[in-house]
């Protein structure tokens, strides 16, 4: 019983510093040169990506979920539209890395997931953009412009759907080094947690 309770615990307490470093990350954001100023990249979905493999996909989405959390509550609040597309973004990407990992792990699966989250993240992301979140931009902020059919269009072929693309793709060249690196660790972790 006290074995249980201490490795609920941990698992807590990882997921609270996982969380936190992944909400460190989103401060160092940068955008791309040839898309809208205002999509930008960071690498905070790598530590939602480690809590997916080492626990499980659910544990990703904590991380996901509580990096926003803070990222709103630091921001000082108002409406958290940036907040949420960031939250499905995240989750889109990491929930196949970490499904895929679960079924095989293995290098391969790992791969596997990579591609499936890259394509999950930007076509969710292209459809949610035009049905909601430039919508809601448009409502809550006046930009009238965001809920013109017309311009969502260009934003989500020309912008949102490409910068998705580099994203995943950035972040999964960064992960790849840093798992190879760190499998023997995240095996060590995955039998403590089943022992």
């Amino acid at each position: 019983m006290k074995t249980t309770r201490n490795k609920r615990l941990t698992t807590m307490v990882t997921l609270a510093m996982l969380g936190t470093i992944s909400f460190v990350l989103m401060l160092f954001n940068f955008p791309l040169p040839f898309l809208p100023p205002f999509l930008k990249v960071d690498f905070s979905d790598i530590p939602a990506l480690i809590a997916g493999i080492v626990f499980s996909p659910l544990a990703g989405v904590v991380v996901v979920g509580l990096k926003n959390v803070l990222y709103y509550v630091f921001n000082g609040g108002g409406v958290p539209v940036g907040e949420v597309a960031n939250f499905f973004a995240g989750v889109a990407f990491m929930y196949p890395v970490a499904w895929f990992y679960h079924k095989r792990k293995s290098n391969k699966a790992l791969a596997s997931g990579l591609l499936a989250g890259t394509i999950t993240m930007a076509l969710s992301l292209a459809i949610l953009n035009y049905l909601v979140i430039l919508p809601a931009y448009a409502f809550f902020f006046g930009m009238a412009d965001m809920a013109d059919p017309a311009v969502k269009t260009d934003l989500v072929l020309y912008g949102i759907l490409p910068f998705n693309l580099i994203k995943a793709i950035l972040i999964s060249a960064l992960f790849v080094p840093l798992f190879l690196k760190l499998k023997p660790w995240i095996e060590r972790q995955r039998v403590q947690l089943q022992a």
